[in-house]
């Protein structure tokens, strides 16, 4: 394929500096532990009692120590007599068929093995209710043929909408335990009533109509280590969700820029964002219903240089960036990012941008496209994903602005290098 000079040319990038943000890591190292002792509020009045079958709802998100939390929540409910399984929660995630959420849980390392209690990987679900008198509310066929269910999530910003709820226990509820039917459901009716309402009505009426007792929910720091954890009883989740999304909030990671010419991403994922790359981070959002996000970051280029292995070919977000490797495109399951796209009524996020051969030509691209600019003027930053922006690469042109910022610590110069196929060798964007 013929490219247009400004990337078949040979290109000389400005100098990049390796900048890592101070931001407070306030985190709990006894995950074990706590998750015990927040148990310890809920257990005794949930009714679990020996011998009963408990639903345990875990979705596609990479939460740090999820599987110690799922193994120790097993762990204790066993001490109580009761039998423990596993089931998917993640709406059409995995491409909507039970073998692939069984294989997204695994990828995660959530197996029989390691938590020590069945998966149980079924799509089927009951309509158990409405919401506001017309929206079908689902719940797992699986969970409810137990005598309790029980749900973890991670709680953040949702990358749809702000509001007093966000990705959490409610949006867990409705769209994961849902399962494909619930998903739908919910997305479709949102461009109606609003997602933050919905979900909350949809939540309150599984809460009201199901054998659900509590939820997990988790508030992570800037770090991705667990700053919160907390059992929350089935009627508490609208007041204790609000305060954890606020937790969440407040130790969320963003870039420390308004405005940058070049963004580029070194992987996107399902278990890192919802939307692949999250919109709080990137200030992408393009959607019909998506609030604006542009106050976080205003990016004039954004490129994708490669998936995750954890999202298993889902290249959900791809849509809302300007270029992707050649890699992306192949390595995309695309009935798995088009079912994804469909069911959350986020069309745009499963666009293909323009493709180009390597990593090295995906970051001359955003160069060379802003017009008349010098490459040494040129602002621009590397991330390896959304979720982990506490060290990142900055392009000379913005070391003035970051030697202005107490939080932000310029560790050492270096200059992009490739290898032979135009990976990026140098900054080190693997794990």
């Amino acid at each position: 394929m013929r490219y247009p000079p400004c990337i078949e040319a040979d290109f000389e990038f400005p100098a990049f500096f390796r900048v890592k943000m101070h931001y407070p890591d306030d985190h709990i190292d006894d995950v074990a532990g706590e998750l015990n002792r927040t148990l310890d509020t809920v257990l005794p009045e949930s009714g679990i009692r020996a011998g009963d079958r408990v639903a345990i709802g875990v979705g596609s998100r990479g939460i740090d120590n999820i599987v110690r939390i799922v193994r120790t929540l097993c762990d204790r409910l066993r001490t109580v007599g009761a039998h423990p399984f596993v089931i998917p929660a993640m709406g059409s995630h995995g491409g909507a068929t039970d073998a692939g959420q069984k294989k997204v849980l695994a990828t995660l390392g959530i197996t029989p093995e390691s938590c020590g209690a069945p998966v149980c990987s079924a799509l089927a679900a009951e309509q158990v209710g409405t919401a506001f008198g017309e929206v079908p509310v689902f719940f797992s066929r699986d969970a409810l043929a137990a005598d309790h269910s029980i749900c973890i999530n991670r709680i953040k910003p949702h990358t749809k909408f702000r509001a007093d709820v966000g990705s959490g226990l409610f949006k867990m509820l409705c769209v994961g335990m849902g399962k494909h039917r619930g998903a739908l459901s919910y997305h479709k009716w949102a461009l109606k009533y609003g997602f933050a309402p919905l979900v909350k009505a949809m939540g309150e009426a599984i809460i009201r109509n199901t054998n659900f007792r509590f939820g997990i929910g988790i508030a992570e720091n800037a770090h991705d280590r667990p700053h919160t954890i907390e059992a929350i009883p089935a009627r508490q989740i609208a007041e204790r969700e609000a305060v954890l999304l606020n937790v969440a909030r407040e130790n969320f990671p963003r870039l420390p820029f308004s405005d940058i010419d070049a963004l580029v991403i070194g992987r996107i994922g399902k278990e890192i964002s919802g939307s692949g790359m999250d919109p709080n981070v990137t200030g992408r959002a393009y959607d019909l219903g998506e609030s604006d996000f542009s106050s976080s970051l205003r990016a004039t280029r954004v490129a994708i240089l490669n998936l995750s292995e954890k999202t298993g070919g889902n290249a959900i977000g791809l849509g809302n960036a300007d270029f992707i490797t050649e890699k992306v495109f192949r390595h995309m399951d695309y009935e798995a990012t088009v079912m994804n796209a469909m069911t959350s009524m986020s069309l745009r996020k499963a666009f293909i941008p323009i493709r180009l051969p390597s990593e090295q030509k995906a970051v001359q691209a955003c160069f060379t496209t802003l017009g008349p600019v010098a490459p040494e003027k040129v602002r621009a930053v590397i991330i390896r994903d959304t979720l982990r922006v506490s060290e990142f690469w900055a392009s000379s042109a913005l070391k003035a602005a970051l030697q202005t910022l107490d939080a932000a610590e310029i560790l050492d110069q270096t200059n992009l290098r490739f290898t032979e196929n135009g990976d990026i060798r140098q900054p080190n964007l693997k794990e």
